[in-house]
């Protein structure tokens, strides 16, 4: 169907804060969990650790690593994005980034650094396993993901772009790949 051969409906209005029906945050607390954990290395903006606080809430991801330079709660910086997500999402902090790709393998998390390299495959054509345990990694804005990371990493995805850049916001990035797992692996997809 096109938007010509839609129907015309001059009832159309926004849905209120109670018909959304969102969640309190100790209700998210409580809830089953989408098995994705995001990892945040040196990552230097407070708003756009922000606004990966607000896509994981938007899921209900399991949990954010903080790592590094990257800020953490409370902060007002942070806040202006996240719009307070970070009292909803779990979190941790590691001082290194290291240590948390170790903590997470330990556990059974498949990682996944989001970088160009020369095996980087296109999210386009990875398909993840429902029901198994992976961890993104997400870089610093200007030097992407520390190399020392990336050995650790079970494999890397790129998202294909076509302009003059050659990389996209880390926040928007967090946006098409939270997404694009919850696509392809959630039972509880719309």
């Amino acid at each position: 169907m096109n938007v010509h051969d839609a129907p015309q409906n001059n009832e159309v209005r926004k849905l209120s804060m109670g018909e959304l029906g969102r969640k309190t945050p100790e209700l998210f607390k409580s809830s089953e969990k989408f098995p994705l954990v995001l990892v945040l290395d040196n990552v230097r903006s407070m708003m756009n650790t922000g606004s990966v606080f607000r896509t994981a809430d938007a899921f209900l991801l399991e949990r954010i690593l903080l790592c590094g330079l990257t800020a953490t709660p409370p902060h007002r910086e942070i806040h202006k994005t996240a719009l307070g997500a970070t009292e909803s999402v779990a979190w941790t902090y590691f001082e290194n980034t290291t240590d948390a790709i170790q903590h997470l393998k330990e556990n059974g998390y498949t990682v996944i650094a989001m970088e160009q390299t020369t095996e980087s495959m296109s999210l386009r054509s990875f398909c993840p396993e429902a029901g198994a345990k992976y961890a993104i990694v997400f870089g610093n804005e200007v030097k992407g993901v520390q190399d020392k990371v990336l050995a650790m990493c079970d494999l890397c995805l790129e998202i294909p772009q076509f302009g003059t850049k050659h990389s996209l916001n880390i926040s928007v990035t967090a946006g098409i790949v939270v997404w694009d797992f919850f696509c392809k692996t959630s039972p509880t997809q719309k």
